[in-house]
Order: C-alpha cells, then sequence, then structure tokens
C-alpha cells in the first residue's frame, strides 16, 4: 500500500509548488494513520520544528516518527502567541499600527493556513535529494514494484540488477528517464517499437520525504531556523515566521540558497490575485531575508480597505486605490488630498482625478478620500396639490410650466392663483416668490425660470378652509365617544338621521319628541347687548331612520350642535340593600315607586328579628361629588379626628363619590309609617339593622383605651374610668361619641363644668388630644399674678375716678 504525499499547501486553490503531475502517490514524514493510506493534521505538524539555533540535520534517517531535539511550535501555536493582548501602551500603539498594515492580518489569523493538509500528486519537478524514499512501480506488460527505496547520503538509490544509480539533484522526471534507460534491456517494452507506444509503464512516486532546515531572517515577527519538509515553499516558512513586521517589506522577499538570489516575493500578489508566481519549494539551508520597507502610504476616508499599504518604484496613486479595494459608493472621486512630510515640515498636495494614474507617492504620504456633498446640484421640488409631488432634475424641467408638465399637473382641489416658490439665493438665505399660475397655464404672464434648489408649493382650497364639523351628544351610543368627542366631519347635504346614524344610533332612553338643534349666527349685530348668537330648533324624530320613512327633512348645517334629550318616562331599575342580623331576609330590593321609604324597604325584606337593636339602625347613601369638594369633604373629616364634632353624621370619600352615614330612629320610623322620619330611599342606599350591641369601645387619650362592657345606668365618665381616665394630655371637654346608627354628638360647656354627652350600647367615646405644648404649674401662677396685678389696677383706678367726682 503506497501512502498519498499531504502537501501543507495554501489553500484557496493555490498549489504551493509549481508544475506536477497528477495522480502519482508520494509520502508523507512523520508517519501515516494505519488503515487509511492519509496521514493526519498531528503527522503534518510533526513535520514542522522550529529550531532555536542552527543545529545539525541528519539526512539518512527518515523523518517518520522521530523526536524533535529542539523546541517545536505549531501554526496554531504561533497563531496565539502573536495574538497576545498587549500589556502596555508601547505594545497596543504596536499592535494598533499592525492592525493598519495590510497584509498582517492574513500572517497572524488562524482563519488564513497556507500550512492546511491537502493530498497532492508527486511533482514531477520535484528534486531528489538524501533522506528521500522512492517507490518504484512498472506495470503493462511487465509488472514489477520496487518500493522503499531510499537516497543516501552520497546521493544514489540502488536497484536490483541495475546496482547503484545517482540521482542527487535530478527531478522525478529525470530520473524515470534514467531508470528507464537503466531497465530497458530486462525489460523492453518500457520502450515502444516500430514508433508505437510503450507497453509497459514506470511510475516514481514519494513513499517519505526529507527534512530540511529553513532561516527566516530579517525583519519578520519571528526570526528563527524553521524544519520543514522539501514539499513546503518558501510562504510556509514564511507563515510559520508570523510574516513581515511593523517594519517589514510584504513585497521584496528574498530566497537565497548556496548564497544566490534565487526567487523574490511579493506576497501582495497573492493577496490580491491569488496567485504566487515566484514561490520556491525550500531546499536544506535556504534563506529566507525580509528586509526594511522602502515606500509605505496610508489611505483613509472613503475607501473600502483603509490602511498602510507599500508601493513599489513606478506604481502611482491609481495602484494604491486599486491595492485599498477601489472607492465607496459615496466617494468623491474628483480631487483627492495628499498630506506628505517634507524635510522641514507637512504639506498638503490636492491631486484631481486625472492626475491620480501619473501621481507618484512618496512614503510617509496620507491619501485622505471625502465623501461628496449631501447636497443636490441640479434639484427642484414641488409640493402640495399636484399628482406626483417630489424631487425633479433641473435638466428636465427648467420652468414652472415644464415640471407642472412632468408631474402630471394639478390636483383638482389646487388653489392656483397664488403658487408659492421658495428660492436659494447665492448666500443660502430664502427668499420667497409668489405667482398666479392660473394666469401663466392661459399664456397671460411670462412663464417662470426654475434655479437650483428651488421649492414650489401649489395649495389645496382645503388646506386654507376650516375643516368644518357637526356634533351630537345625549342619549346617542357613540361607541367611538372617547375619540371623536362627539364631533364628526361636515359633509355636503348631511341630515339629522345620517348624523345619528354616524353617532351609532339612538338610545332606548332617547326623547324623539326632544331632539334640539342648535345653529351658529353668522349675522349677528354686535352692537345690541340682546343680539341673538344661535338659533334653536326642537324636532320630533321617528326611531325608524331608513329613508322613505317619516324623514325630518332637516339638513344640517356647518357647526350644527344636536342634543338628543332622555325620555322623563324612561327610568332604569335602581336598588337599594339591606342587611344586618335584626333583618329577616337581607339582600337587595328594587325600588317600586319614586317615594319609596325606609318602612317600605324594611316591610319587603320581612320585617325585623327578635334581635334587631333598633338603635343602632342607620342608612349608609353614596353620593357622587364634583371634584371641587373632594378636597373639601377630605379636610372635614381630618378635623372630625382632630377637633370637635358637631353634626348628625360621619361620612367617607373614595374617589369622586362620598359615603355619609345618616343617622335615623328606626324606632319611630316603624311606628310612625310615612312620617318626616321615614326617608325616601335613593338607589345605592344600604340599610343597615345589627342587633343587640352589649359594649362601647373608648378610644383616643385615655389611659388604658378599651372596649367596655355596657351596663344600664353607666355614664359618660364611667366609660372613661373602665379605660383608666383622662391622661394629663386629654382635651376633655372637646370628647365625642359616634352612635351606632352613624350619628355624632359632643360635649357641651356649661359655666365651669363639662356636659359630657349620653351613651348607648354600641356607641365609640374619642378623647382627643390637646393641641400645643402642656402648661407648667410656674406658668399658671404667672398668669395668676398677672391677673391679679390687672384687677388690683382696676379697682384702684375705678376708687380714684370716684374720689375725684366726689
Amino acid at each position: 500500500m503506497v501512502l498519498f504525499t499531504t502537501l501543507q499547501g495554501f489553500g484557496q486553490g493555490v498549489p504551493a509548488v509549481p508544475g506536477g503531475a497528477q495522480g502519482v502517490p508520494a509520502g508523507v514524514p512523520g508517519g501515516a494513520t494505519q488503515g487509511t493510506g492519509l496521514p493526519t493534521s498531528g503527522d503534518i505538524q510533526n513535520a514542522v520544528k522550529q529550531n532555536s539555533s542552527s543545529g545539525q540535520q541528519n539526512t539518512n534517517q527518515q523523518t517518520s516518527g522521530k523526536e524533535a531535539k529542539q523546541a517545536k511550535l505549531t501554526p496554531s501555536e504561533l497563531d496565539t502567541a502573536s495574538n497576545n493582548k498587549p500589556t502596555d501602551t508601547t505594545d497596543i500603539a504596536r499592535q494598533a499600527l499592525l492592525n493598519k498594515i495590510f497584509g498582517h492580518k492574513q500572517f497572524s489569523q488562524s482563519a488564513f493556513n497556507p500550512l492546511q493538509n491537502q493530498p497532492i500528486a508527486t511533482p514531477m519537478s520535484y528534486t531528489v535529494g538524501p533522506g528521500d524514499e522512492l517507490n518504484i512501480n512498472i506495470y503493462g506488460n511487465i509488472q514489477q514494484d520496487f518500493t522503499g527505496i531510499t537516497v543516501n547520503r552520497d546521493g544514489y538509490i540502488s536497484l536490483p540488477r541495475i546496482g547503484s544509480i545517482y540521482v542527487l539533484g535530478k527531478t522525478v522526471d529525470e530520473i524515470t528517464k534514467l531508470l528507464i534507460g537503466k531497465l530497458a534491456p530486462y525489460a523492453p517494452s518500457l520502450l515502444g517499437q516500430g514508433g508505437g507506444a510503450p507497453k509497459s509503464t514506470l511510475r516514481i512516486s514519494l513513499a517519505e520525504v526529507r527534512s530540511v532546515q529553513v532561516y527566516v531572517t530579517g525583519e519578520v515577527m519571528k526570526p528563527a531556523t524553521y524544519e520543514l519538509t522539501s514539499l513546503h515553499s518558501a510562504f510556509n516558512a514564511l507563515y510559520l515566521a508570523g510574516g513581515p513586521n511593523e517594519i517589514g517589506t510584504f513585497r521584496n522577499i528574498k530566497v537565497v540558497r548556496d548564497n544566490k538570489e534565487i526567487s523574490t516575493i511579493d506576497t501582495y500578489e497573492y493577496f490580491l490575485t491569488g496567485k504566487l508566481q515566484n514561490d520556491v519549494l525550500v531546499r536544506d539551508n535556504d534563506r529566507i531575508i525580509v528586509g526594511y520597507y522602502d515606500t509605505r502610504v496610508e489611505i483613509q476616508g472613503n475607501i473600502k480597505k483603509p490602511g498602510l499599504y507599500e508601493m513599489k518604484a513606478g506604481e502611482k496613486l491609481s495602484d494604491l486605490f486599486r491595492f485599498a479595494g477601489g472607492f465607496t459608493d459615496d466617494a468623491y472621486r474628483a480631487q483627492y488630498r495628499v498630506l506628505r512630510f517634507t524635510s522641514r515640515e507637512r504639506r498638503i498636495v490636492d491631486v484631481s482625478e486625472s492626475q491620480a494614474a501619473d501621481f507618484e507617492l512618496k512614503t510617509g504620504d496620507l491619501v485622505t478620500v471625502d465623501a461628496v456633498l449631501d447636497r443636490f446640484e441640479n434639484m427642484v421640488t414641488i409640493e402640495g396639490a399636484v399628482m406626483r409631488p417630489g424631487e425633479y432634475s433641473l435638466e428636465g424641467n427648467p420652468t414652472l410650466k415644464k415640471l407642472l408638465e412632468t408631474v402630471q399637473g394639478l390636483r383638482e382641489d389646487a388653489f392656483p392663483g397664488r403658487v408659492q416658490v421658495n428660492r436659494t439665493r447665492p448666500d443660502q438665505s430664502i427668499e420667497n416668490l409668489s405667482v398666479n399660475l392660473a394666469d401663466i397655464l392661459n399664456n397671460r404672464i411670462p412663464d417662470l425660470q426654475l434655479a437650483r434648489l428651488d421649492v414650489v408649493y401649489v395649495p389645496s382650497v382645503y388646506d386654507m378652509t376650516e375643516q368644518a364639523t357637526v356634533s351630537i351628544t345625549g342619549e346617542v351610543n357613540n361607541r367611538s365617544f372617547g375619540e371623536n368627542n362627539g364631533k364628526f366631519p361636515y359633509i355636503a347635504n348631511m341630515t339629522l338621521e345620517d348624523l345619528i346614524i354616524k353617532a351609532d344610533g339612538l338610545r332606548e332612553s332617547a326623547d324623539l319628541r326632544n331632539i334640539q338643534i342648535s345653529r351658529r349666527k353668522r349675522d349677528v349685530d354686535a352692537k345690541f347687548a340682546d343680539a341673538q348668537i344661535a338659533e334653536v330648533f326642537t324636532v320630533s324624530l321617528d326611531r325608524n331612520l331608513s329613508i322613505g320613512g317619516n324623514e325630518s327633512g332637516i339638513i344640517l348645517w356647518p357647526y350644527d350642535e344636536v342634543i338628543v334629550g332622555r325620555s322623563p318616562s324612561y327610568k332604569e331599575q335602581q336598588y337599594v340593600r339591606i342587611e344586618g342580623d335584626g333583618i329577616l331576609r337581607e339582600g337587595s330590593y328594587p325600588i317600586v315607586n319614586r317615594n319609596d321609604k325606609i318602612s317600605d324597604i324594611v316591610e319587603r325584606a320581612g320585617g325585623l328579628t327578635e334581635l334587631a337593636f333598633l338603635p343602632g339602625a342607620t342608612l349608609v347613601r353614596t353620593t357622587i361629588l364634583p371634584e371641587a369638594n373632594i378636597i373639601d369633604i377630605a379636610e372635614a373629616e381630618e378635623n372630625i379626628n382632630k377637633n370637635t364634632v358637631t353634626g348628625a353624621s360621619v361620612s367617607t370619600v373614595e374617589g369622586t363619590t362620598k359615603q355619609e352615614n345618616i343617622g335615623i330612629n328606626m324606632t319611630r320610623i316603624l311606628r310612625n309609617r310615612g312620617s318626616k322620619e321615614d326617608l325616601i330611599v335613593q338607589a345605592g342606599d344600604v340599610i343597615r339593622v345589627p342587633k343587640r350591641l352589649e359594649t362601647v369601645q373608648v378610644a383616643g387619650e385615655v389611659l388604658y383605651p378599651t372596649t367596655v362592657k355596657y351596663n344600664d345606668g353607666m355614664s359618660f365618665l364611667d366609660f372613661i374610668s373602665q379605660s383608666g381616665g383622662f391622661t394629663k394630655a386629654s382635651q376633655r371637654r372637646s370628647s365625642w361619641i359616634k352612635y351606632p346608627n352613624g350619628s355624632v354628638d359632643r360635649t357641651r360647656r356649661f359655666l365651669v363644668f363639662n356636659v359630657y354627652p349620653k351613651v348607648q350600647p354600641g356607641s365609640e367615646i374619642v378623647v382627643p388630644v390637646k393641641a400645643g405644648t402642656e402648661v407648667t404649674p410656674l406658668q399658671l401662677l404667672n398668669v395668676g399674678i398677672q391677673i391679679s396685678t390687672t384687677l388690683m389696677t382696676l379697682i384702684l383706678s375705678v376708687l380714684a375716678f370716684r374720689n375725684i367726682s366726689n
């Protein structure tokens, strides 16, 4: 079994070795995977070794399975080493410079790897040397194989019957011809007879290739001695060395063999075209020398590949544009700017587009390609009531009339009497030109010559007219009221029925005999105080809005306002809720008559139970408040908690509604139905009749706020005593009580005595705290002395006045 040669070549379809025959089996050093016939990636990596010193090469040993005596550096390790993050400002600046140099990224990134594995045929131009192992195959009329024939250090191979043959320095093609001549006496079929083709063929392939040492020196990232196979090229070695550094040349890389320069490599040729004609296979002790760059320039701006580029002698600015991939779409190509170093300072050179092919660059030049101006050199614009508004060229539309033809004329709603043309002056200020377009179209006045950047505006009659509306409110459905607020665009000949349909029809509660139409007066005499400002029509309407029915015949005018009233005989169902342990059947009950009273609801609920506590019955009523009253109610409730409360009820505010606990006397109501005590109920009222309560709650400024059991005969102060009594901060004269039915009573004053309210079961006693700081005994003494002094002074003054009068 013969191993196929695996060449670590360039990739992208570019062969590493020029020339060569196809389909010839060969071998690779480093050992192959058994059973596959193909070497692995690891086999190839083992064949690439970096020597830190010159070292010595053992050419008569096969490189397969050979251990490197010195450190190895694989291509992936080289890539990792070259991409280490810089650690200081100097390294950062150097890395930034390298990234700008065209070609550096190709050598530093693992995505570009010219050492990728690919099987190739043995090149017929391959020069054989010591250490190569050859397979010689004869097939046809004669079948004979000579495998593992090794070229010794003296350049000889040995074959049976023939003996030693000198092959050093000869190509595979030359050795093939030589062996045919040597074997012809024993195998005549290798030669054609009578002008015919040979009936046997001799083929030579490489089983193992020798390793060679290549020196990569000069301005490269990692100068060193590298051990490769004889099938590698100079470009492969340059890749292993990381490529040129920041001052190395990419375009004049020399290959020296036996102290003679045999080739010059220009990497731009490969990067730009994918071809590398001057690349050669390396031999032992070859030197690849990378010198300094001679001319390097930078290009920036609106170019596809900005960066640093190396230029050869004779290359011009146009070549630089080609290296950089050409211009972007918005590049300004009429002129370029070149910043150049002189022996003393810098200067700017302007280069026109026509000079680019002949303009010679100098090292250090900075070429800038600007963007085109964001403006139009020949644009005119037309807007408004025309068929095709937009931007057009000035050359094709030099006049206003021609421009109108291009846009296919005016719309039907156009107002040609005054067309505005905004013209840009040379100083970029704007002036307005107004023309009568109708006169121009009728040839009564000359056509208007347009200028660059003119903006023509043709107004619409609708743009100059207020949008007329009609509105409808009241008992209509209008499901989009939040969006239109009851207003609809006015349409000529719109009838009352049409407007109602736009408002989604009438509600069930609509009063068809009370539809009012408010119409503006347009001829009001403002001198009179009683001048009529509106007309109001009250009309009747049939609920059937179909055409041909009993139509109203009302044609609406712009800004008419229609109000659909609510039928006075229409009422929605209303309910009152009655609850509590004192009611036989709790629940909600409908209001049957407008004058239904509390007693009627109690009767519908089945009456009272034996546990009903009538003094605790209360009526809770919810009313909707105007927004202005919400704050006032909240402040009043705050005052209830701080100060003395007077009145008959306590209310709470929730959002925009107010709940009032109205104190009622259920005993009197049931005893005398229909009396003034028997209130008329309203929708949403809640009647509460609790069972008998046995406690009284004491809260506020007492020593021990608690709930006290109620006993007949107990007074206000008795309940205070059972709560520990008043504190020093208690404001006794402002104490108040809230009864179970929601009513409130306060402590009254008679001379210097406090008259406390009566207590009922289920009540709540509240003792507020004194306002301000506590008065000390010394302060009381001082006040008393001041009062006494004032009284004595007054008495003495009165006695003195009497004596004077006598």
